[in-house]
């Protein structure tokens, strides 16, 4: 029962992926036809992070309200909803509105599964689980960019992925009945260990004063900026920078999630040798790698390779920095620390893809590898920072 629920959660976790890149692979095709300008992507990213950092926030309630089950079940059946709506979409406006709905939907199940996993599976299951978010992630461009080569329009792209969110939504709504029943067996541990984390929470400020804290939120802000600018303006680039025809950037755009994919594939297994430092450090090294050879004038091909290098280098870094978190700040802490860590990270994708696309817009995409490089940077010096201070306390 433990691994068929397991699976269950991979399968919503693909659904979770599915439309994450879409837009990035869409937007070359999509902008023009809508009559507004290329940084307009960074609008809709925003308005979808925002949803996202809003139903976090309350994911805690929500699932202790009404179970895990029930808040992914119901949160895919929202992001179905909105994907729908995109595909009926032809004005920017409408874009946005059904952007809010998408937001809503996918930090619910974010949280929760996250949450979920954290508590019941090992770190293994938790590398694979964001694995399968890749799944998705590769899904969703490839089935845009079949659209897209076969003479249809990207709301082809979004009606198809719709279709696939209704059916894995009706998935988990049959799977409900295996959460109940796993949540029978756990339910003493489940109610010990929230009365634990209950008894003295920790307030904002309590917990930015612990020694560390500010690092490590800094360094997830700054993953999440590279990952998400390199999702949203990776195909666009390609076009602006490179001179790829859309049709084959929305394609190529997949590779990066190819490479976040199979990065967390492999990760599962390493995780049993290595350490989370020593994975962390290797990610960081690996998307550095990868910048510097996009910022290179190698070709077309050596774009496409620095982008997989990129993902590979992302695959290790957000899973491992979850599951260090107790090791590095203490258990009693690590579920108040992850669930800022959470916000930062959305915060991030709220913010910063949009800060590219204005610089595109008014400056230059050729500055996409400067800009990614800053962050990558930054990252990795405020997670030596905490790897120092935690040490020391």
């Amino acid at each position: 029962m433990v691994q068929i629920l397991l699976v269950i959660i991979y399968i919503a976790f693909i659904s979770l992926g599915l439309p994450d890149a879409m837009l990035g692979s869409a937007w070359p095709s999509m902008y023009g036809e809508m009559g507004v300008p290329v940084s307009y992507a960074g609008v809709i990213s925003m308005i979808i992070a925002l949803g996202t950092i809003v139903s976090s926030l309350q994911s805690d309630r929500l699932t202790r309200k009404m179970g895990a089950g029930m808040v992914t079940a119901l949160s895919v059946a929202m992001t179905a909803a909105a994907l729908f709506g995109f595909s009926i979409s032809s004005s920017f406006l409408s874009l946005c509105l059904w952007a809010v709905p998408y937001g809503l939907g996918a930090g619910s199940v974010d949280a929760a599964l996250n949450n979920y996993v954290a508590l019941h599976y090992t770190s293994r299951d938790m590398s694979w689980l964001h694995c399968m978010w890749g799944v998705g992630t590769i899904v969703g461009p490839n089935v845009m960019g079949y659209a897209l080569t076969n003479g249809m329009t990207w709301n082809r792209g979004y009606f198809y992925i719709a279709l696939l969110q209704i059916v894995l939504s009706a998935l988990l709504f049959l799977s409900l009945p295996i959460w109940k029943r796993m949540d029978k067996t756990r339910v003493k541990a489940v109610r010990s260990e929230e009365a634990e984390r209950t008894e003295k929470p920790l307030s904002l400020k309590e917990i930015f004063a612990i020694p560390g804290a500010k690092e490590i939120m800094t360094a997830f802000f700054c993953y999440c900026a590279v990952e998400q600018t390199s999702m949203l303006w990776g195909s666009s680039y390609m076009v602006l920078h490179n001179g790829i025809s859309a049709e084959k950037a929305a394609s190529f755009a997949s590779l990066f999630c190819i490479g976040i994919t199979a990065g967390r594939f492999v990760s599962g297994f390493l995780t049993m040798r290595f350490s989370d430092k020593q994975m962390i450090r290797a990610g960081q090294s690996m998307i550095i790698a990868g910048i510097v050879i996009l910022m290179l004038p190698l070709g077309d091909m050596a774009a496409v390779a620095g982008l997989v290098m990129i993902g590979l280098g992302c695959a290790p870094v957000y899973p491992c920095i979850i599951h260090s978190t107790p090791a590095c700040f203490g258990p009693e802490r690590s579920q108040a620390l992850i669930g800022v860590q959470m916000a930062c990270a959305y915060v991030g994708t709220c913010l910063m893809p949009p800060l590219f696309g204005l610089i595109a817009n008014h400056i230059s995409a050729s500055l996409l590898p400067v800009y990614l490089l800053i962050f990558a940077v930054l990252m990795a010096v405020m997670y030596t920072m905490v790897i120092k201070k935690t040490r020391a306390a």
